[in-house]
């Protein structure tokens, strides 16, 4: 069945801040309209609210907090993992029982020789269909670990494909008297080296959003025939406060949208600012352009799931059980949040509905008695699996035509069906407090002085009201510098 859109929507707003024949009713032509009339037409004052709620924001106010900074940038580091598991080859060649080169961590990370296995660690050593437990007997400074089997003479059993292999550190294994040095009494690094606990330091910088609303001295003081109310509390009959809310409410949009979708511009794409502020190329810009946006994040940092079947995968618990797989392998926080489209969030309803005995037959959806007049629930708020608690949410972002709606449209594979957001607080070092602070995973971090706050500023400039300048208009302006932290963004997925 194909749906069609009316060709006569008011979607577009219009880029004139003025009255327009086309907003208001002419009473200037003489055929069958306007003054030639007999009578006036019945004017129903009040606009209609044809769209609903026009917004978007409200996502992140769900799921983070603000606070303020003071700097060009936002620093803060991430622990590490806690034991030692590598990924390797298995190398036969030049070792009488058979050595394994490190080529990444367990993350996929690319290693040469900073691991941390150490002479004397006693591992586990995996490859399809084989598990075997070995001494490391020798490490040189090298990638290559020297190990001997306790239940095998040789490792030829172990895949050799590269990267093929896993490594474990389960402990160490020592004779009587052995030292951490050689048999003369001095001490060698390779023997055994006190390991240091790692951490990654991840920044971002705030991106400076502005916009402004005008409108003549002149037409400030028009009467407008519609009764007009909008997102930012405008309501009455003076024309130019709706198209000022209207500007207020769609910045207020912009500053969500920015925060889930920018990203850091990279060298080649040539964009940057001078210390003039002005656009420049890579090579002459003092700052580099953008800021890493919730989706970019989760795409270098986290997990992406483009579900088992293709679209819309979330007809089973196939996809469910990858995901709670991955998430027992991250942080395995218990309770997530789900922000999806509409076909997803209708997808995730039919799976949960299925798993009833009678949901088949569509006679019941839940635990109740179904009657004659009651209106069916056919919908779920959240669900359960393993020891996972998922809470499900539409998002109005991914469903609207004129945002993210239109986009994924025209995106297919690339399209974003919703995001999982773990629930809580994280504790990160913050570099520029110096100390360990809990967070939420998300948190907006806007520019503030004692003197000044970047979080939404707004102010008049013109002729009309409080005089500021000999401009016969007046100016509203919109100014915020932000950017968005996404701390521990191995605990989030985007499903695509």
């Amino acid at each position: 069945m194909a749906i069609t859109n009316g060709g006569l929507l008011n979607s577009v707003a219009a880029p004139q801040q003025q009255t327009l024949s086309s907003n208001y009713i002419d009473f200037t032509s003489t055929a069958t309209a306007g003054w030639a009339q007999q009578y006036l037409p019945d004017l129903m004052e009040k606009e209609a609210e044809v769209f609903g709620p026009r917004t978007i924001s409200g996502f992140l106010s769900q799921v983070g907090a603000e606070e303020a900074m003071s700097s060009d940038q936002v620093v803060w580091s991430e622990q590490g993992r806690l034991h030692l598991s590598y990924k390797g080859t298995v190398v036969l060649a030049g070792d009488t029982n058979g050595t394994f080169e490190v080529t990444t961590d367990i993350d996929g990370i690319a290693l040469t020789t900073t691991h941390g296995i150490r002479t004397n660690d006693v591992v586990l050593l995996a490859s399809a269909g084989k598990v075997s437990k070995c001494l490391v007997v020798e490490t040189p400074g090298s990638a290559v670990v020297s190990l001997e089997s306790y239940g095998e003479e040789v490792l030829t059993s172990h895949a050799v494909t590269a990267g093929g292999c896993t490594l474990l550190v389960i402990g160490s294994e020592y004779g009587k008297g052995q030292a951490y040095t050689d048999n003369t009494g001095t001490f060698k690094s390779d023997k055994r080296t006190a390991l240091t606990p790692t951490f990654k330091t991840f920044t971002n910088k705030p991106i400076i959003m502005k916009d402004y609303y005008e409108i003549s001295g002149s037409d400030v003081s028009q009467i407008g025939w519609v009764e007009v109310t909008g997102e930012e509390g405008q309501n009455g009959y003076l024309w130019y406060l709706k198209a000022e809310g209207d500007t207020r409410a769609r910045f207020t949009d912009y500053l969500e949208m920015s925060m889930l979708e920018a990203e850091k511009a990279v060298a080649a794409s040539l964009i940057g600012f001078g210390d003039d502020g002005q656009i420049r190329g890579a090579a002459d810009a003092d700052v580099n352009a953008g800021t890493e946006g919730l989706f970019a994040a989760i795409e270098s940092r986290g997990n992406l799931t483009s579900g088992i079947t293709g679209v819309n995968a979330a007809t089973d618990l196939a996809e469910f059980d990858a995901i709670l797989a991955e998430f027992d392998s991250q942080g395995a926080i218990e309770e997530n949040m789900m922000f999806v489209n509409r076909a997803t969030s209708l997808a995730m309803d039919d799976m949960l509905a299925s798993m009833n005995s009678y949901g088949a037959g569509g006679t019941s959806y839940g635990v109740f008695d179904n009657e004659e007049d009651m209106a069916l629930n056919l919908g779920f708020s959240g669900f359960r699996r393993g020891s996972y608690d998922f809470y499900k949410s539409d998002m109005r972002y991914l469903n609207d035509k004129a945002t993210r709606g239109a986009i994924n449209t025209a995106a297919g594979s690339a399209a974003i069906r919703g995001i999982i957001v773990p629930a809580g607080t994280s504790t990160v070092y913050d570099q520029s407090l110096g100390k360990n602070l809990k967070r939420p995973f998300l948190h907006v971090r806007y520019r503030a002085s004692q003197t000044d706050n970047r979080k939404m500023k707004t102010w008049t400039t013109g002729s009309v009201g409080a005089t500021t300048s000999a401009l016969d208009a007046m100016q509203i302006h919109y100014l915020s510098e932000r950017c968005l932290v996404t701390q521990g963004a191995n605990n989030f997925m985007l499903m695509k």
